[in-house]
């Protein structure tokens, strides 16, 4: 294919197509991707600088996370008071000067506001920027932004599994500075990328939201957190002592699983665009009872990379699907209903995360945390409402 035919291809729409889904992976890339996985990895450092106790470490994950519910009830507000494009603009601004202040060595309090505003900025972000690219994305494209809108979730884990070990060699105040500035050069690519979208009207925010389908999706979504959290919390650490494969082979696994979280929301996009959205679904949720059902017997490195690539593919890309669930569902009301469902899997994620650590205290075993995501993945299936029917 010559240059002159490949740009001939780039018709004005797929190029529009484009950028919408570029500032949609922008937003969840910075919004979760970076600020809440690249600090996972730098809490081992804080911990050994004596930045922080153990505790308080701990603690500032878990007000993060409270954070992270705040921005995601009160984003579609926010985005009604001050418009879609100014929030998305402020909200990506903050999350990157938040890392930029994180590079203070100020103390627990310091800390705890800059990560719960780094919670609220991510909460925000991962509630508007999905809404507003698809309502400005053409319908034939819908399953593939929806997708592509959630791999920036997976490439900040890729990211931060590359680059952090890297920066943290200069030291914890380099590595946050570091941080702070390509969450700067993130925010200016995704600046005049944002489409203009007016924000659903007051009275349908949440109108709708009791309804019994709706319902269904919320209690559905909250599942699959519980579903992906043993993954997302456990996976590095049951590979490298659970199993005794040490620090290099976790960390491996963790880098795959990162690669396949960016991945599979496009994968799962494009299969929604193909195969109809309840067929996609149904795919993706089948897929993620496999992989919480294979850490219980099949513990071989083909078995193991088996249940990381469904791992990370689903914990992503199960988002994108119920994000165009929403729209499906809700109509004029589906920011709405992304708010509340986005809220629901991060209070299911919060939770279920101390009934993990209290089980793993408890056991001394990695098992029953997978038993549980196990369970998690099996009650999504009949609340997610995916029997086929006509017209996907």
């Amino acid at each position: 294919m010559s240059f002159q035919t490949r740009r001939q291809v780039m018709t004005p729409a797929t190029r529009a197509a484009a950028r919408l889904m570029l500032a949609g992976a922008s937003a969840t890339f910075l919004g979760v991707g970076m600020q809440r996985f690249a600090y996972s990895l730098l809490l081992p450092a804080m911990i050994a600088a004596r930045w922080l106790g153990p505790g308080a470490a701990g603690a500032l994950g878990a007000a993060n996370l409270g954070g992270y519910l705040i921005g995601a009830l009160l984003g579609p507000l926010l985005g009604q008071r001050l418009g879609l494009i100014a929030t998305l603009r402020a909200a990506m601004l903050l999350a990157a000067g938040s890392f930029v202040l994180c590079a203070i060595k100020g103390g627990f309090l310091w800390f705890l506001v800059w990560r719960i505003l780094a919670g609220i900025t991510g909460g925000t972000l991962m509630v508007l920027a999905g809404p507003a690219v698809q309502a400005a994305i053409a319908p034939r494209w819908r399953g593939l932004a929806a997708g592509l809108t959630f791999t920036g979730v997976g490439s900040g884990i890729v990211f931060g599994a590359l680059i952090v070990p890297l920066l943290l060699r200069d030291g914890l105040a380099v590595t946050w500075l570091a941080l702070g500035f390509a969450a700067c050069l993130v925010t200016a690519a995704a600046w005049r990328l944002w489409p203009a979208v007016a924000p659903a009207p007051r009275r349908a925010l949440f109108a709708g939201t009791r309804h019994p389908a709706s319902l269904r999706l919320i209690a559905s979504y909250a599942m699959a957190a519980v579903a992906a959290t043993p993954h997302m919390l456990w996976w590095p650490d049951f590979i490298a002592r659970g199993l005794a494969r040490g620090n290099v082979a976790g960390g491996a696994f963790w880098l795959l699983f990162g690669i396949s979280a960016a991945a599979g929301p496009a994968l799962c996009g494009r299969l929604a665009d193909l195969l109809g959205l309840r067929q996609a679904l149904a795919l993706a949720l089948l897929a993620q009872v496999i992989d919480t059902a294979l850490p219980l017997f099949w513990h071989t490195t083909p078995g193991l990379a088996l249940s990381t690539l469904f791992a990370g593919a689903t914990a992503t890309g199960v988002s994108g699907l119920f994000l165009l669930r929403t729209r499906t569902i809700g109509g004029e009301a589906a920011p709405g209903l992304w708010s509340l469902a986005t809220a629901s899997y991060g209070a299911a994620q919060t939770a279920i995360g101390f009934l993990l650590a209290w089980l793993y205290a408890t056991t001394g075993s990695h098992l029953p945390l997978f038993a549980v995501g196990l369970a998690g993945a099996v009650l999504t299936l009949p609340l997610a409402d995916i029997m086929p029917r006509r017209g996907g």
